[in-house]
């Protein structure tokens, strides 16, 4: 089976399950996942039940879709994403990003938990990613053209949709929230960046650096939907604290910035 027909047999099993089409996708990262309890009249579909779907692997990723109602719009959500460091081709690992397009989403929230490099910086800030950098030497649009899907060469000049953060920015201000705005750059893993690395990513013009998200923003910028990036700075990265890192500080931070975060989306989604 090709990788299109992959892609359509996963979107009529998600249909099946369906009383209406999703308009928004949300990508939760590490422990940001709180977010998907909130839906309500879910429809939870674990991944392992999804035709041709990975399997999230990674702890605080539980690895599933949820679909319902959130501020009272029909929305899809990803309980876990998939990771390059995974294993995974990296066409696996935009594969749910395309199926959510395809059940007809118009506008994609990605978030992640990632590392401060930005100086002005603290764990626990909400950062709107206003661009990226790709530095893992990878793209899912490598190979030959999905000419149904969109087009060759993709502008990626606002890959983060002003709009869309025009929005997040007034709804930070509605609920007191100091929200940052930065450039994300995206480091394949699974080692957290080197303190010479960080140094390079400030140098670039990163103020975060992560291990995920860029993928998704690719893919949906090359199908034409408007992206939304909401970062979680869980630690300052590597040598700006001279600390070392784990994974089970980064999900604590998410945790404690569950509230801030939901109560931000939430108003984000009401506006949109």
């Amino acid at each position: 089976m090709n990788y299109l027909n992959k892609i359509e047999e996963s979107i009529r099993y998600i249909r099946e399950n369906l009383k209406h089409a999703p308009k928004l996708g949300i990508v939760l990262g590490s422990g940001l996942g709180g977010l998907g309890e909130l839906i309500q009249n879910p429809i939870v579909i674990p991944y392992e039940k999804i035709p041709n779907f990975p399997i999230s692997t990674v702890e605080g990723h539980e690895g599933r879709l949820i679909v319902g109602e959130l501020s009272g719009k029909t929305v899809i959500a990803m309980q876990g994403r998939f990771h390059l460091y995974e294993g995974y081709p990296i066409k696996d690992v935009i594969f749910p990003t395309r199926v959510m397009i395809g059940l007809g989403i118009e506008n994609l929230i990605v978030t992640n938990a990632a590392g401060g490099v930005n100086m002005e910086f603290k764990p626990g800030d909400l950062m709107i990613i206003k661009d990226h950098i790709n530095y893992s030497g990878e793209n899912p649009l490598i190979g030959p053209n999905l000419d149904s899907k969109g087009p060759r060469f993709v502008d990626m000049t606002n890959a983060y949709n002003k709009d869309l953060i025009k929005i997040a920015k007034t709804a930070g201000a509605k609920l007191g929230l100091e929200l940052k705005e930065g450039v994300y750059m995206w480091f394949s893993g699974p080692t957290y960046e080197t303190p010479a690395e960080v140094k390079l990513a400030s140098i670039l013009g990163a103020d975060a650096v992560g291990m995920s998200t860029v993928p998704e923003v690719i893919v949906a910028n090359h199908e034409g939907i408007n992206v939304l990036g909401i970062s979680c700075i869980t630690n300052m990265a590597a040598g700006i604290l001279d600390e070392p890192l784990n994974h089970d500080d980064v999900v604590k931070t998410s945790l404690r910035t569950r509230e801030d975060f939901e109560s931000l989306v939430l108003e984000i989604i009401n506006s949109i």
